[in-house]
Parts: structure tokens; sequence; C-alpha cells
């Protein structure tokens, strides 16, 4: 019965398995090269995977708040069976049939498992971790972040070793071990019991009528939304300002590996702070004004530098915006429903996954590839964000 073994390892466990949903860039094209299919057809699945993370955590409050056993067994087998499904319908089909089953696999089936992966061990951390519940989101919402940087390297190796469909069959094996290891070890404190009326009472749409839930659902979705637009062509925009410069092929080789640590940083940094603030919203202010800050300065100057700075910015402000969140519902709504209004919450991710790459994509089709727009762009919907901040979310003095 020790916090550690009980709800940081196994919640590192689950969330270092999930999070490889990130390295979808790694096989995007290998994918659609094995299947006959266009990059652009193929990259929906992506889309999916997160569209069915938000939606399935936002309905599976009730599930991870009755029995977080039943609902981590779950998050296993979807996800696994998801990762499996994709590499035997690369292997053995192709053409639009094979386009279709892996919407359904990677897409369906892997996003279930994301979503209800992503919520089960969030509340168990921090009843475990009563006193620090940002530094205990952190640590798990931080594994979330670092899987895509442990895993892009071990992916490389197998495709080039084995191939795309034996690296999903392989992979898919480990993390059900991962998973399932987590499963068995993730337990909340022997003090606390569910209490069954008010969750049975608890309804979802009166926190679509709450100021401070929308507020906090807002500035959840910007966040995301922006950090999408610009993190999703990170490669293009280096390629963009340091063109012709003999650096170029290394700072394309480095710099997402120090985006990935931002990310990763952000997420531990930014929850672990808000434990020593009276307010944990302020976090999400000081986000939105650095990313304001920094998207201003490289819309201004036009250097490859700027943008290397704004990179790190905006992922720290990502990765710091999904650790925050939990405890600072906490603190606005108390414990006792915190997974079903955290897996609401979390369908603005859902939305996000879908809007902030494909706005980025219509930017660029009508401005010439004009990557200035795309960061314009998001600086003027993170001073939106800071607005919604001030007004909705940000505690009241007494």
């Amino acid at each position: 019965m020790n916090k550690w073994i009980r709800a940081a390892i196994p919640a590192l466990l689950i969330h270092c398995s999930i999070g490889t949903v990130y390295c979808w860039s790694t096989f995007k094209e290998s994918i659609a090269n094995a299947i006959g299919m266009s990059k652009f057809s193929v990259g929906w699945a992506f889309s999916f995977a997160i569209f069915f993370l938000g939606m399935s955590a936002a309905f599976a409050g009730k599930i991870v708040e009755q029995n977080i056993h039943r609902s981590s067994l779950i998050s296993a087998i979807c996800f696994t069976t998801g990762m499996i499904g994709t590499g035997f319908t690369i292997r053995f089909v192709t053409g639009p049939l094979a386009l279709i089953l892996i919407y359904l696999f990677y897409g369906c089936i892997m996003g279930i498992g994301l979503g209800i992966g992503y919520l089960t061990p969030v509340k168990t951390l921090m009843l475990w971790f009563k006193d620090n519940k940002g530094l205990a989101t952190g640590i798990s919402i931080m594994g979330f972040g670092l899987a895509k940087a442990i895993a892009t390297p071990i992916m490389e190796m197998l495709q080039n070793k084995l191939g795309i469909a034996p690296m999903f069959w392989i992979l898919g094996c480990i993390y059900f071990v991962m998973m399932f290891a987590g499963h068995l070890l993730l337990k909340k404190p022997d003090g606390w019991v569910e209490d069954k009326a008010v969750n049975n009472s608890f309804k979802a749409s009166s926190m679509f009528k709450d100021k401070t839930f929308i507020g906090i659902w807002l500035i959840f979705y910007i966040n995301i939304h922006c950090g999408l637009m610009l993190i999703t062509y990170e490669k293009q925009l280096l390629n963009e300002k340091f063109a012709g410069l003999a650096i170029l092929a290394t700072i394309v080789s480095i710099v997402p590996s120090v985006t990935a640590v931002c990310n990763a940083l952000g997420r531990i940094g930014y929850s672990t702070i808000s434990d020593k603030m009276k307010d944990r919203a302020t976090v999400y202010g000081i986000i939105f004004l650095s990313c304001v800050l920094l998207c201003g300065l490289s819309a201004v100057i036009s250097s490859g530098f700027v943008i290397i700075a704004l990179l790190m910015v905006i992922n720290l402000g990502y990765g710091g915006g999904f650790s925050t969140l939990p405890a600072l519902l906490e603190s606005r709504f108390g414990m006792k429903n915190i997974s079903k209004i955290h897996g609401l919450s979390l369908s603005a991710w859902a939305v996000a996954g879908i809007t902030g790459n494909n706005l980025s994509e219509i930017i660029l089709q009508n401005t010439n590839n004009n990557y200035t727009v795309i960061i314009v762009t998001a600086m003027a919907l993170y001073a939106v964000a800071g607005v919604i901040y001030f007004t909705m979310v940000k505690a009241k003095k007494a």
C-alpha cells in the first residue's frame, strides 16, 4: 500500500503506453505506402484517434469512478487491439478497405482505449498525493508526453529491421504487458469509499450550464487547438526559417527532441508550480501570456532561432495545460465526481484534434503556404483564451 507502487508507477505504465499515439508522424508515410493510399487520407486516422480519445473520456467517467480495474482493463484491451489490428490491416489489406479498417482500429478502437486509459489513473493519483495533486498528475501526464521521445527510436529501428506491420504487432504485445501490469497494481487508498448516491445523481448536462466549467473547457480547447496548429508543422517551420543554411539538417534532427523534452517538462513543471499557487488557474494565465509574446515576436522578427524559442514555449504550455487541468477542476468542483468532470473536459481535446492542424492546412492552402498567418492566428486565439481566463476562470478575491 505504497503511493508510488499503487498510483505513480501504474499511471506511468499506462500513460507511457498510450502516449505513443503522438508517434504518428514516425510511421504515417509508411502506412500510406503500404496500403496504396494518400498521406492526407491516412492522416485522418490520427484525427479520429484524438477525437475518440476525448469523446470516450467524456462518456467513461462513470465507469472510471465505479471501478478503476474494469476501466484499466478495457483500456489495455482496446488500445492493444487497435495497434495489432492496424498491423494486420497493413500486412493483408490494401486500398480503400484498408483505409476504413485503419480508421476503425487505429482511429476508433485504439482511440477509445486512449481516452479511458488517460482518465483512469488521474483520480487515484490525486487521492494518494492529496497534498501535491499537481505533482501527482504531472508525473503521470509527463509519461504521456515522454512516450513519443522514448518510443520513436524504437519504432524507427523496428520498421527498418522488420517492417511496419511487425512493428505494430510487437509493440502491441509489449504495451499490453505494460498496461496489464498497471491494471494489476492500480488501487485507490483503503480509506476512500466512492459515494454511489453522489455518483448516480451527477448530471453531465449541468456542467455545461456552469460558467466556470465552460470557461475551463474553452481555455483548455484553445490551448490544444493552437498547440496543434504549430506543433504539427514544426518541421516545415524550421525548414522555412533555416532554408539554405548548412545547419538545417542538424536543426531539423535536434529541435524535435528538444521540444519533446519541453512538452514533458511543461507537464511536470507547470502542474507542480500550481501546488504552490493560491489559484491553480494562474498557470493558464502564464501560458497564454508567454505564448502571445512569443507568437508576436515570431511574426515581427523573421529568425529561425526565434521560431525555435516559440516552439519550445508552445510545447511547454501545451503539456502544462494538460497536467494542470485535473487539479484545477478539483479545486473548483471537489473530488467526488472528478473523473466524470475531467472526462467531460477532455471532450475539448476531441474537438481540438479535428480543428487544430486542419485549420493550419486551410490557412496554408489559401495564403500560398504563409506560415506567419498561422502564427498570427494562434496569437489572436491565445489572446482570446487570456480574456476567457480573466473573466470566467480566475478565482475571485474573497
